[in-house]
C-alpha cells in the first residue's frame, strides 16, 4: 500500500470557492481527548445502577466484556480506514459511512447511514436528559442544605432542557472535528472530575456503612421475568456505555500521518479505554456496594443530596459542562454529512455555499453560512423536544446502546475487516469473526427487548 492517498470524500470544511482542505495535525493524545469525551458520558452514571441488576459476579464480567469487544471493534476499524487502490495506493475514509460504500457498496452504506445518524440522534437527544438531570440534582442539593431534609425539593426537567437546548445552538456554531480539539480535552478533564468524585463518594458511604452492601445475583426481583427484563436492560445500559466505532473514523481523520494513522489509532484507543474501564469498574462497583439494592439509576443522584452538598454540586456541574462537549462530538458527523450532502445537491446556492464573516467586540472573528444557523439550530430544538417527550434515563440508554452496539460496532467493522485483509470463508479467523459477532447479536436483541419493555412498563405507569 503505497504512501499517497486521496480522499472518497472532502475532508470537513467550508464549502466556499478556493479554501484549502484542512491539515490534519492530530495526534495520540488528541484522540484519546475525543474518545473520552465520546464515550465517558451519560453512560457512566448508569453502570451502578447495571451492575445492581446483574450482581458482584456478573456485573463487572460484563463490563470487561464490553470493553474488550470495544477494543476488538475498533481494531478492525483502524485497518479498514485506507482502502488498498491499484492506482492511488490508498483511499482514505474520512467518516464511518464512507468506509462502509469503499468497502461495503452503496446499498449497506444507506442502511448504515440510517443506523448511523439514529444513533448519534440518540445519544445527543440522552445527553440533553443527561444535562437536565444534573441541573435538577444541583437545585435538589442546595434546598435540601437550605431548608433542611424533609423538605419537599422537587422540580422539573424541560425547563432546563431547554436551557441546554439553547447552549447547543450557540456551540452548533463550531464549524467541525478540525475546530474541537479544546472542547474535548475541556470535556475530558470535566469526564475525569466527576468520575473520581462519584468514586470518592461511593468509598466515603462504604466506609460509613461499615460494610460492602449488594449480593451475587443483584437486586431481586417478584418473579423470574421481571429479573430478565432487568438484566436485559442492564445489559444495554452498559453496551451503550462503550461503543464509539461511529465517530471513530471522523477522528481518526484528525491525525496526521506519518506515523500511520491505524498505528496511532490502536494506541489511542487502547489507552482510552484501559482510562474508561477503570472508571467504570471504580464508580459502578462502588456504587453498588454503597447502595446496594437501592443503587439510583444515576450514581450522582444516590448520595442523599446532603452534605458534602458542594461537592455533588460540583460534580453534577463538571457533568452538565462535559455534555456540552459530548453533545457536539455526537452532532458533528451529522452536521458534516449534511454539509457536504446539500453541497452536492446544490452548488449553485448561495444559502448553502456563502459565509459571512461577523467580527464582534473584544471576541475573533468568525463566519457564519445561513444554512448551517437552520438545519443546526433545527437539530438541536428536535434533540430537545424528543427528550422532554421521553425522559427515561436508563430505559433510553438501554435502547440505544441496543440499537447502535451490534450492527454499528461489530457487525459493519467484521464485515469491512474481512474485504480490507480478504479474509476467506470457513477459515479459522472467519469463523472466530464470525461466532464473535452472532453472539454480540445476541446480546443486542435481548438488551433491546428489556429496554423496550423498561419504557412501556414506565409509560403506563
Amino acid at each position: 500500500m503505497g504512501e499517497e492517498a486521496i480522499d472518497t470524500s472532502p475532508l470537513i470544511q467550508s464549502f466556499s470557492s478556493g479554501e484549502e482542505t484542512l491539515r490534519r495535525t492530530g495526534n495520540a493524545w488528541s484522540a484519546v481527548s475525543h474518545i473520552i469525551t465520546g464515550v465517558i458520558g451519560a453512560g457512566v452514571l448508569s453502570l451502578a445502577w447495571s451492575v445492581a441488576q446483574l450482581g458482584w459476579i456478573a456485573g463487572p464480567v460484563v463490563i470487561i466484556f464490553f470493553a474488550g469487544t470495544t477494543i476488538i471493534s475498533t481494531f478492525l476499524l483502524c485497518d479498514c480506514y485506507r482502502f488498498p487502490h491499484p492506482e492511488y495506493g490508498s483511499i482514505r475514509s474520512s467518516s464511518y459511512m464512507d468506509a462502509v460504500k469503499v468497502y461495503l457498496g452503496e446499498l449497506k452504506q444507506k442502511m448504515c447511514g440510517v443506523l448511523v445518524h439514529a444513533s448519534l440522534y440518540g445519544a445527543t437527544t440522552a445527553y440533553v436528559i443527561t444535562s437536565a438531570t444534573s441541573i435538577r440534582a444541583i437545585l435538589k442539593s442546595n434546598c435540601y442544605h437550605k431548608e433542611g431534609h424533609q423538605a419537599a425539593c422537587e422540580y422539573g426537567d424541560t425547563e432546563y432542557m431547554i436551557m441546554f437546548g439553547l447552549v447547543q445552538v450557540v456551540m452548533s456554531f463550531i464549524p467541525d472535528f478540525h475546530n474541537m480539539a479544546w472542547v474535548s480535552v475541556v470535556a475530558a478533564i470535566m469526564s475525569f472530575t466527576y468520575s473520581f468524585i462519584g468514586l470518592g463518594l461511593g468509598i466515603k458511604t462504604v466506609v460509613e456503612n461499615g460494610r460492602i452492601m449488594g449480593s451475587l445475583t443483584g437486586v431481586p426481583a417478584s418473579n423470574i421475568a421481571d429479573k430478565l427484563w432487568l438484566v436485559f436492560q442492564a445489559l444495554g445500559d452498559i453496551a451503550f456505555a462503550y461503543p464509539y466505532t461511529v465517530i471513530l473514523l471522523e477522528i481518526q481523520d484528525t491525525l496526521e500521518s506519518p506515523p500511520p494513522e491505524n498505528k496511532t489509532m490502536k494506541k489511542a484507543s487502547m489507552i482510552a479505554v484501559f482510562i474508561t474501564t477503570f472508571f467504570y469498574l471504580c464508580c459502578a462497583c462502588f456504587g453498588y456496594a454503597a447502595f446496594g439494592n437501592q443503587t439510583p439509576g444515576n450514581l450522582l443522584t444516590g448520595f442523599g443530596f446532603y452534605e458534602p452538598y458542594w461537592l455533588i454540586d460540583f460534580a453534577n456541574a463538571c457533568i452538565a459542562v462535559h455534555l456540552v462537549g459530548g453533545y457536539q462530538i455526537y452532532s458533528q458527523p451529522t452536521y458534516s454529512a449534511v454539509d457536504r450532502w446539500c453541497s452536492r445537491k446544490y452548488p449553485n446556492s448561495g444559502f448553502v455555499n456563502n459565509f459571512y464573516q461577523l467580527k464582534l467586540p473584544l471576541l475573533p472573528a468568525f463566519r457564519l453560512n445561513m444554512f448551517r444557523i437552520c438545519f443546526r439550530t433545527a437539530y438541536v430544538i428536535s434533540t430537545t423536544g424528543l427528550a422532554i417527550l421521553f425522559p427515561y434515563f436508563n430505559e433510553v440508554l438501554g435502547v440505544l446502546g441496543a440499537l447502535s452496539f451490534w450492527p454499528l460496532a461489530i457487525y459493519f467493522p467484521v464485515e469491512m475487516y474481512f474485504v480490507q485483509k480478504k479474509i476467506e470463508a470457513w477459515s479459522t479467523k472467519w469463523i472466530v469473526l464470525r461466532t464473535f459477532s452472532f453472539v454480540c447479536f445476541l446480546v443486542t436483541v435481548v438488551s433491546l427487548a428489556g429496554s423496550l419493555e423498561g419504557i412501556i412498563s414506565e409509560k403506563l405507569s
